[in-house]
């Protein structure tokens, strides 16, 4: 079943309206008919998706009749921010596709001071363009809630500033002691998402490039109250790293006994 994203504006209590360059894919890519059945969701306005049928397909819209709303979500109760060191050639879009699928909230791609890449003001504009029609292909190909966002490219210092009023965070560091402190990070997150009330529970996780974290930005992260964790006595690659913390994450936070 296909999958898209609209505006709240274009959701009605018997109908959604689908505007922009989806019809065009569903008209002339997908080359679906009336009578299909789709799902929609809104990109975060709500935690729902709308199971709805192709009623009429014009020049310029796609009029969908709505046949019944899913309220159970498909979000984490958690909302994980991925801080990942650029890696070179065309990693970054693998770490983006699988964290969006895995139900990351935000990347933000960290120019830490072992990166190999260097991007210009035009040339990071590009990428940060084309990073987030990944992400939105992979929140459809998910069904995720919403579109996750790709932030603009921070250096390690204001990463680390912005992670600074998240509720918990974390950094894979291979000189890490042990995993006891993965499972008290672990833990900790579980706690904060079953003790939370009306806001939403902020998770940090910082992923090194291929050249990891020097000292002195491990030394700043712990200053800023970021813990070190380690991911096991293999050392993961950089696009490998992220995917194994969010995958722990996901199955802690959905087991049924948090």
């Amino acid at each position: 079943m296909q999958h898209f994203f609209v505006e709240p504006s274009q959701i009605s209590v018997h109908e959604i309206r689908i505007v922009g360059v989806d019809v065009n894919h569903i008209k002339n890519v997908l080359r679906m008919h009336t009578g299909e059945v789709i799902s929609v969701s809104s990109n975060g306005e709500d935690n729902n998706e709308y199971r709805c049928i192709i009623q009429k397909i014009l020049e310029d819209e796609i009029v969908c009749k709505l046949m019944f709303v899913k309220e159970d979500g498909v979000e984490l109760p958690a909302r994980i921010t991925l801080f990942q060191g650029l890696p070179k050639a065309d990693k970054m879009e693998l770490i983006i596709q699988k964290a969006v699928e895995l139900g990351v909230y935000e990347i933000v791609p960290v120019a830490t001071r072992r990166c190999v890449v260097k991007l210009d003001e035009k040339k990071a504009a590009s990428k940060i363009t084309r990073w987030q029609a990944i992400s939105e292909s992979a929140a459809k190909q998910s069904k995720r809630a919403i579109i996750p966002k790709i932030s603009n490219i921070l250096t390690m210092k204001e990463a680390i500033e912005k992670a600074k009023l998240f509720h918990a965070k974390a950094i894979p560091y291979e000189m890490a002691e042990g995993m006891q402190d993965t499972r008290q990070f672990i833990d900790a997150v579980k706690q904060l998402v079953h003790n939370q009330s009306s806001q939403p529970i902020t998770v940090g996780i910082f992923i090194g490039s291929e050249g990891g974290f020097d000292e002195n930005e491990i030394a700043a992260a712990k200053t800023a109250g970021i813990t070190p964790i380690s991911l096991g006595k293999r050392i993961l690659r950089t696009e490998t790293a992220g995917m194994t913390v969010l995958s722990i994450l996901m199955y802690q936070l959905e087991c049924e006994d948090i």
